[in-house]
């Protein structure tokens, strides 16, 4: 039987679902807080979040995912690390094992859009055992209207059961573990992990396989904006560098913070909600994302609250450093309500540079922001992973390599001719380290990206003077308001220069080495930049 509504939607047994208990069918808000409560899901803290955690996975399990080779997909799938096959038939057995498993079992349905723009929009329907999954599925993507659950069909079905265990042995995973896209099929399947953020990421990569194939949309891992004027701007941007708290700004309107697509009209969000790095957050540099965790709606992942008062304390990482909060965008209050805009003006590459070499704000040419988002360069620190000594570099392509199921060069072919035909401009953003290497120097003050940020939006950063860097080769202003100007040339915040350079070169060559395997395919421009 289903509850709420047993009417709308069609039923779940066109996906071999036949012998559930009580379905919640796109359940609100407020029945999705009862039953976490009801289940002992989680504890509703003292302003109305929801605090819950997600177990042993506190991130993405990166080496359990893997993508279905079968013919229709396997020609297009840029197979690898990232993109790993998984036989079609040990599929078929481990997803019978499942629907076994779904028997007399309790589940939450959302049906849902992912992409804010009606004219590329796929139907999404999210199956959990997971009451609080399925908030986070409500909080993530477009929710549906009344009027269009009644003809809703979904296009892709996501079936996530955080108990269910796969058996290496017998399934074919790397563990219990495991997340595996189906593109023939139009199914994902997700198992052994609570944690949320495989649901999203999951159909993020979706929409990475199927608008640049089928329509030639860009889809991007990036935060976007919107100016007084109208003028949008886009973050790129890996976890930590600071594309959502950027992108929060008070004086300019949120389209999104996370997934976008830029088709032949602008850009539009692919999601509904927030998915926000909260560990330390502070409520004087990032007011608009603190409010959020004072919330009812918002699920606070991982964050360590007082069972007798409620409080919860975003400064405390004893579960985990990467403490999450998903709330729906109409928490933020300045937002772009349609979650789609114009062709953006100004983009914004963002790294978190642990070495301390790169500038706070560099100007690229359309060669360079397309070396630099094929790389998609940030760091570690040394000790936030266990065995990491020393600053560590890591190459994510487009900014998003994880997610991105074909070669990297179509996303990059896609975003030059864009660049070049709205005439966009690009910026390389560090907000990692000043003065030194992770240890040595300090990070970069939000206060002074923000500044630097906002001059690049504005034009005042673009009409100043300029000098280049003789090791990487990029563009550094000579001043900004706001900002130190001995703080804008890396080199000069260094007291020891001959390590400076030692350093930087280190890092040259490293780019260098990550990209090997693009050259063959850019033009000799691109890859001569450095």
């Amino acid at each position: 039987m289903r509850f709420n509504d047993v009417t709308r939607g069609t039923g779940l047994e066109e996906h071999g679902i036949t012998n559930a208990n009580l379905i919640y069918w796109t359940p609100p808000t407020a029945v999705l807080y009862e039953q976490i409560v009801k289940r002992g899901e989680g504890l509703v803290s003292h302003l109305g979040a929801i605090a819950v955690k997600t177990g042993h996975y506190t991130g993405r399990a990166a080496n359990e995912k893997f993508i279905v080779d079968e013919p229709s997909s396997h020609d297009n799938v840029a197979w690898g690390k990232v993109n790993r096959p998984f036989d079609p038939a040990r599929f078929d057995g481990l997803y019978n094992r499942i629907l076994a498993y779904l028997h007399g079992k309790d589940l939450f349905v959302q049906d849902c859009f992912a992409g804010a723009d009606p004219e590329h929009r796929l139907a999404v329907r999210v199956i959990t055992e997971k009451a609080w999954h399925s908030l986070f599925a409500r909080n993530m993507f477009v929710r549906a209207m009344p009027d269009e659950l009644d003809s809703h069909t979904p296009q892709f079905t996501v079936i996530d059961m955080p108990n269910f265990h796969a058996i290496p042995s017998l399934d074919g995973t790397n563990s219990e573990t495991f997340i595996i896209v189906n593109f023939a099929r139009k199914l994902i399947i997700i198992g052994g992990t609570s944690y949320a953020g495989e649901i999203k990421k999951s159909i993020f990569t979706i929409l990475n396989y199927l608008l640049p194939i089928e329509k030639k949309i860009l889809s991007m891992h990036c935060s976007a904006n919107v100016g007084p004027t109208g003028d949008t701007a886009v973050f790129f941007g890996l976890s930590g560098t600071g594309k959502t708290t950027l992108s929060a700004d008070p004086n300019r309107s949120l389209v999104g913070d996370d997934e976008h697509g830029w088709d032949d009209k602008g850009i539009f969000n692919f999601e509904g909600g927030c998915y926000a790095k909260i560990i330390k957050l502070s409520r004087e540099a990032e007011p608009e994302i603190y409010e959020t965790t004072r919330k009812f709606g918002t699920i606070l992942e991982n964050v360590a609250i007082d069972t007798h008062t409620r409080r919860v304390d975003l400064d405390d990482d004893s579960f985990t450093e990467n403490t999450r909060a998903s709330y729906p965008l109409t928490h933020i209050p300045n937002i772009v309500m349609s979650g789609c805009a114009g062709h953006p003006t100004t983009i914004i590459m963002l790294t978190c540079d642990a070495y301390g070499v790169l500038p706070p704000i560099a100007r690229l040419s359309k060669e360079q922001a397309m070396y630099h988002f094929l790389s998609g360069y940030t760091a570690r620190v040394a000790g936030t992973e266990a065995g990491v000594k020393e600053p560590s570099a890591t190459f994510s392509t487009c900014f998003g390599g994880p997610f991105m199921a074909l070669n990297p060069t179509v996303y990059g072919e896609l975003l030059r001719e864009k660049i070049a035909r709205h005439s966009v401009a690009c910026w390389l953003v560090n907000t990692g380290w000043s003065g030194g290497p992770y240890g040595v120097g300090s990070r970069m003050k939000i206060a002074y990206s923000r500044a630097l940020v906002n001059a690049a939006l504005d034009g005042t950063l673009n009409a100043g003077a300029f000098e280049k860097d003789s090791i990487f080769g990029l563009e550094i202003p000579a001043a900004c308001a706001g900002v130190p100007s001995e703080v804008l040339n890396p080199r000069n915040t260094w007291s020891d220069k001959t390590r400076y350079d030692e350093t930087a070169q280190k890092l040259v060559a490293m780019f260098k080495e990550n990209f090997v395997k693009y050259a063959p395919q850019v033009t000799q421009e691109v890859a001569n930049v450095l």
